[in-house]
């Protein structure tokens, strides 16, 4: 017995070290890694386990088969900057390499494209700007089969000999470059997976794609491609997956051609120039799950076979020339749909009673129509349904639409807004069961009568626009009960009275944060910034605290208690009948970036601590009676004479008055001048109503729109001053626009808030081969 027990223990010692030596990495593979090691000049931390004298199978991102051979590296979103290194390609057994999400830059190594291993290339989201080597096309087996480039600098494809074009100069040679990027497509039948979207490559889609019949996906939007899609593509008839949305596309989707792609999944042609009808024979294609062909010139009407794709979960059709009725279609075929978009087309008739049958709809969108009528009961079917905009339309009655949309207990977001010409403003206290909504507008409508007192039942509330209706009478005390309530639009109205100290005591309002974590809901807020629609609002929390309570009849003096609400980045109390000085207390809100009290009685001088107000890029006290010197120095350098035009006691060397001593001196930072109560008659003035013509959803609902992630975001942001609105332009993104030239010191103050680039559908990771 103890022999036996000895010699089992000696065989289990000799088995553990043939298994540890079976699994120490090969010293060449080792040495490689090592190289592209040296290439980094930022590793990102991966060097602390990246020692030479260690086994490099156990290092951080690196997988080992039982061989020892290196067969995945894994280094995504690690911070990694420099070139990569060529030697990766010597990994023999390398089948998956991923390092996207980092900063690398230089060019891709020809040895990784031609790597006779490699199933899986992922340097998406990089800062790489270099050549892309084109691929010996006589060479056909190598396993490349997912090829992910995208969101890169500037990616361009070296050719050699025959492609190069005598008489091009050399910026055309390097379109002419980039536009051959494709070749890569039709050089190996193989391809599965091809993501070559967020770069600068240009020219027209040439011939051969339709060659790669394992071809499975093809991503190449956001790019500055061209012309019409090709012929050949539709005879890579395993393609599930395509999109080339934000191009220039141009020329009609052939009826005949796009039956032939009978494996389609996931269509995106949205942000292009198409133009002609939607092809009839759509309705063959009995895969297709999502359809995106939104923001082109498409005309006629719907084609009835789209109620053959009984698959599909999002048809997203909007901004293009729609017409017809929308009762063209049976949706009732379609019970897995949960995105319907229609928005900003030319559709007449009434909503089908069809559509309220898709029980798994989530968002519904058809504003900007020509739609009428009232909303009948089968709407409470969608009882799934979170997102729905009717605005600008024809429905009429207000009253039973609210009544009927009260059941609706998962809606998170309700804009009905230009409809519904000069009703009255339900006010009604039975109007409830809206406990989930955080975002409602009926702006634009006309309508008359108060601000109704149900609304202090929606305790999610956190977004409220009644802009540019008839409202009258004060603001309601209970406004402070809205715990949430973040963004407060109420101009263009008739209220009147004293701007309440309730108002002052909105929660989410005087939070020292601009982005606040108190409010600890994350749910969808699908809402764009920017009039491109680049971005959009993921969650409530980062939507801008605003307060606008412009054109409206409003006396007496500004609260001392407005610098409580530190939070706000957007103050408007133009256009009304305000007197008195300019509180100091506004030098508290230090994340202001828009401050408009022009067109009002306000009198005194500008206080002089407002130039501590770093990130204020809009800013207009024009049309008062203000006096003294314009303050000098931070973003009152910027400032052009409009902002203090109607002032004509006040200074400045931007003015045509300039300031005495007494002057200077009135406005100095060490005056303690009290307010000042002279009587102030009311003036008839001219009130702009067209300042704020553009409100919440109009914003995403009729703004041009375009899906360009690589754009400047400098060119996004803070939006003009009569034009910043929930829905009408969102004033910060990550970094302030530099207008008028403005300070960069300004540009790297600025917070970022969490906007992304707007997702189109759900699980678009499953389209590439798992990471």
């Amino acid at each position: 017995m103890p022999y036996s027990g000895l010699a089992t223990a000696a065989l289990l010692l000799l088995l553990l070290i043939v298994a540890t030596s079976a699994m120490a990495c090969i010293e060449q593979e080792k040495s490689s890694l090592l190289q592209f090691l040296a290439e980094l000049s930022h590793d990102g931390g991966i060097a602390m386990s990246w020692q030479n004298g260690t086994n490099c199978c156990v290092w951080e991102g690196i997988t080992c088969n039982e061989d020892g051979a290196v067969i995945e590296v894994r280094l995504t979103s690690k911070g990694l900057e420099g070139q990569i290194a060529p030697s990766l390609g010597e990994l023999t057994s390398l089948s998956r390499l991923n390092l996207s999400y980092n900063s690398l830059s230089g060019g891709l190594p020809a040895e990784l494209m031609s790597s006779g291993s490699i199933v899986v290339l992922d340097v998406s989201f990089n800062r790489l700007n270099g050549d892309l080597q084109e691929l010996n096309p006589s060479v056909s087996d190598r396993p490349l089969q997912v090829l992910n480039i995208s969101s890169n600098r500037r990616i361009s494809i070296h050719h050699m000999g025959e492609n190069e074009e005598p008489g091009r100069n050399q910026r055309e040679q390097q379109q002419f470059y980039r536009a051959h990027t494709f070749l890569l497509l039709q050089q190996f039948a193989i391809f599965c997976c091809s993501d070559l979207g967020y770069n600068q490559f240009s020219g027209n889609i040439r011939p051969g794609i339709g060659k790669c019949s394992a071809l499975r996906l093809i991503k190449a939007n956001a790019n500055n491609i061209r012309g019409p899609l090709p012929g050949d593509l539709f005879n890579a008839t395993s393609l599930e997956y395509l999109s080339f949305a934000n191009n220039g596309l141009q020329g009609t989707i052939d009826d005949a051609l796009i039956v032939k792609l009978i494996n389609l999944v996931f269509v995106d042609l949205g942000w292009n120039r198409f133009s002609g009808k939607i092809p009839n024979s759509i309705g063959q294609l009995k895969r297709l799950k999502e359809l995106h062909i939104c923001s082109n010139n498409l005309s006629g009407e719907l084609p009835s076979s789209l109620g053959d794709c009984t698959k599909l979960v999002t048809i997203n059709l909007r901004r293009n020339k729609l017409t017809g009725e929308l009762a063209k279609v049976n949706y009732s075929n379609l019970p897995n749909l949960k995105t319907l978009d229609f928005a900003s087309n030319h559709f007449t008739g009434t909503i089908p009673e069809s559509i309220y049958s898709c029980s798994n709809l989530t968002w519904l969108r058809l504003s900007s129509n020509r739609l009428h009528g009232q909303l009948t009961k089968n709407i409470q079917n969608l009882n799934s349904i979170t997102f729905l905009s009717l605005s600008y339309n024809n429905f009429t009655n207000i009253k039973n639409t609210l009544h009927i949309l009260k059941s609706l207990r998962n809606l998170n977001v309700l804009l009905i807004g230009g409809n519904f010409m000069h009703e009255a403003m339900p006010q009604d206290e039975t109007i409830d069961g809206f406990e989930n909504i955080f975002g409602i507008s009926i702006h634009d409508c006309a309508l008359t009568g108060k601000i109704p007192s149900w609304l202090s039942k929606l305790g999610n509330l956190a977004v409220l626009d009644l802009s540019n209706n008839k409202l009258r009478g004060p603001i309601p005390t209970w406004i402070n009960s809205l715990n949430f309530l973040k963004y407060v639009d109420i101009s263009n109205n008739s209220l009147s009275g004293e701007i309440p100290q309730a108002l002052m005591e909105i929660p989410m309002l005087k939070s020292d944060k601009i982005a606040d974590n108190s409010d600890p809901r994350a749910f969808p807020f699908p809402v764009y910034a920017g009039a491109c629609l680049c971005f959009q609002y993921r969650t409530v929390t980062a939507f801008p605290k605003m307060l606008n309570l412009g054109n409206n009849k409003f006396t007496g003096a500004i609260p001392m208690e407005i610098g409580e609400l530190k939070a706000l980045v957007s103050l408007n109390l133009s256009f009304n009948n305000l007197n008195r000085e300019i509180p100091q207390s506004i030098s508290n809100l230090k994340n202001l970036m828009v401050l408009d009290l022009s067109y009002n009685h306000l009198t005194g001088a500008i206080p002089p601590a407002l130039v501590n107000l770093h990130f204020l890029s809009e800013f207009n006290v024009s049309h008062n009676d203000l006096k003294g010197s314009v303050p000098i120095g931070g973003q009152f350098s910027t400032f052009p004479s409009s902002s203090f035009a109607g002032n004509p006691e006040l200074c400045s060397p931007i003015l045509l008055h300039r300031c005495n001593v007494a002057e200077v001196d009135l406005s100095s930072p060490n005056s303690t001048k009290e307010y000042i109560n002279k009587p102030h008659p009311k003036s008839d003035m001219n009130r702009s109503s067209s300042y704020s013509a553009q409100s919440f959803p109009s914003f995403y609902e009729a703004a041009a729109e375009r899906n360009n992630d690589a754009i400047d975001l400098r060119e996004l942001l803070i939006g003009r001053l009569r034009g910043f609105r929930f829905g009408g332009i969102s004033p910060f993104l990550a970094t302030a626009q530099i207008r008028r030239g403005k300070k960069t010191w300004l540009t790297s103050r600025l917070p970022l808030l969490a906007a992304a680039p707007p997702s189109r559908f759900a699980g678009s990771s499953g389209w590439l081969v798992r990471r």
